[in-house]
């Protein structure tokens, strides 16, 4: 039940702000909106404002805002023809389409200030935990429960912050103060370079001093100006890390494999909703980000397709001919069935042959 719950509110709330995004830009722009749905298919209820139909409709995959004389050979009333997307400027088209994107990362940063304006940031603590016998650290005497104070005279408050500071010295010997039992006490130790594999299982170089964090957290409290800066920052963390996933996927180097569909976002979703609420808005807030980018790609029938032929547009100074965007559009179409023949195969064989 906690799936289909997650997987209505998570999907629900995307579709409903990328959606938006449309619709607000068109509607700022003068462009007539004929229809917004939140989803495909049979509708299930309706409301019409003016000359606007909102709609719910059955298959909740998706949604859709319809505009006025929104295909180059749709046939257009006179009395619309100010109000047709395709008699607007090249730049507002564009705005237009890319604001669906655009509100997906709003959405995102909007979640995140309200996680850390009103529950905090969470960061962990620079307390060791273990020691590897023979490091650099524990010939300097570096004890389980110690905590670090400064690396080069640099106060830290978080391990990230510890682990910057000692890796950016390239091996250079370094001066760390820990506090232990109340008493600060400072220490020269040089980093050994050692092979580690990142996330995608590519081999760097990196200089450690051998200890690993005891897992002491604590929530540090921002003020709103900080909270709207870490909340722009964890974003494009994600939109760094999400358009390299797609690059090394191409590359090779991340398998396809790792792609999921709407069972697994279903899934993530239903423990999501079991863990609370601040973990549910996170998770969608990393969704929102990554529906953002996909949708950004410049494959016909995305947005970013559409963003591709009216960039054509822009610089010769006259649209695609109805041809070339119809195969372009069947293209599209083909690429995309593709993709979701593939996520939900992926889906389906984690059910059966459980996570890998």
């Amino acid at each position: 039940m906690s799936m289909v719950f997650g997987l209505i509110i998570v999907l629900g709330v995307l579709i409903f702000f990328h959606e938006l995004g449309h619709f607000a830009l068109a509607k700022a722009f003068g462009v007539g909106v004929e229809k917004f749905s939140l989803g495909f298919g049979p509708v299930i209820a309706s409301k019409t404002v003016g000359r606007t139909q909102y709609c719910l409709s059955a298959i909740p995959l998706g949604g859709y805002v319809k505009m006025v004389g929104e295909q180059p050979d749709s046939e257009i009333d006179p009395e619309d023809l100010p109000y047709a997307f395709t008699q607007k400027p090249v730049f507002k088209r564009i705005l237009i389409v890319a604001a669906g994107p655009v509100f997906n990362f709003f959405l995102a940063i909007l979640i995140f200030f309200a996680i850390f304006a009103i529950v905090g940031l969470m960061i962990l603590k620079p307390v060791v935990g273990e020691v590897k016998a023979e490091s650099p650290a524990a010939r300097a005497g570096i004890q389980a429960g110690d905590r670090i104070v400064s690396v080069n005279e640099t106060p830290v408050s978080s391990w990230s912050e510890m682990s910057e500071q000692i890796g950016g010295g390239e091996g250079d010997p370094i001066a760390i103060t820990i506090e232990r039992g109340g008493t600060n006490r400072s220490m020269a130790i040089t980093p050994a370079r050692e092979s580690m594999e990142d996330i995608f299982g590519e081999t760097h170089d990196r200089y450690i001093i051998g200890i690993t964090a005891a897992g002491t957290t604590e929530i540090v409290r921002l003020n709103p100006l900080e909270a709207i800066g870490e909340s722009i920052y964890r974003t494009w963390l994600i939109v760094k890390l999400t358009i390299l996933s797609i690059v090394k996927m191409f590359e090779g180097a991340v398998s396809v494999k790792n792609l999921g569909g709407p069972i697994m976002i279903a899934q993530m979703a239903g423990e999501q909703v079991q863990q609370g609420i601040v973990s549910l808005l996170s998770f969608i807030a990393v969704v929102s980000i990554n529906l953002g980018i996909l949708n950004l790609l410049p494959v016909p029938i995305l947005d970013g397709g559409h963003l591709l032929f009216f960039g054509i547009e822009a610089v010769t100074g006259r649209p695609l001919s109805i041809r070339t965007r119809e195969v372009a559009q069947q293209i599209g179409l083909f690429i995309l069935l593709m993709i979701m023949i593939l996520v939900f195969y992926n889906d389906i064989m984690r059910i059966v042959t459980g996570p890998s």
